[in-house]
């Protein structure tokens, strides 16, 4: 790998840790708000921001641009079937749901109205991931987002 790619590559990692740091604040403020409006903050909004979450934390492991449209959608049928799980109420996963680890990551409650949420986390999951590595540090664009295996460009 060489000199320029690498550093294009740990300038890529930084970026997508920057923007897990924004996004992960930004959902345990709409998570512990408590104004007007409170609960489609609480309830509906972090929904976004849990799967632009995952998605970021997916990209940072995989980051060629072109798999994020499939990493977006994963992350969108896992957190479905995770809201499909809620239906589902064994003592175990009650036991689970019951910290606060466990109540962020799975959920407690089975609500349709959070659905659309996640279409829309994903998009911009989807959004931040095409656009996140296009730069380089010194503001010139960059062909491919982030070095993929063997140094070869993340569009490769």
């Amino acid at each position: 790998m060489s000199f320029e790619s690498l550093t294009s590559y740990f300038w890529c990692r930084r970026r997508i840790l920057s923007a897990l740091y924004i996004i992960t604040l930004l959902g345990l403020l709409l998570w512990w708000y408590d104004g007007p409006g409170r609960r489609w903050f609480n309830f509906y909004l972090t929904c976004a921001a849990y799967e632009i979450f995952w998605c970021l934390v997916a990209f940072f492991f995989w980051p060629r641009k072109k798999d994020a449209w499939l990493i977006a959608l994963v992350v969108l049928l896992l957190t479905c079937g995770i809201e499909f799980l809620q239906l589902w109420q064994p003592p175990f996963l009650q036991l689970i749901r019951s910290t606060f680890f466990g109540m962020a990551l799975i959920g407690t409650d089975f609500v349709w109205g959070q659905f659309p949420y996640y279409f829309v986390g994903s998009l911009i999951g989807w959004f931040l991931m095409r656009h996140l590595g296009l730069m380089t540090p010194s503001g010139l664009p960059l062909e491919c987002a982030c070095p993929g295996p063997g140094g070869q460009g993340g569009d490769v």
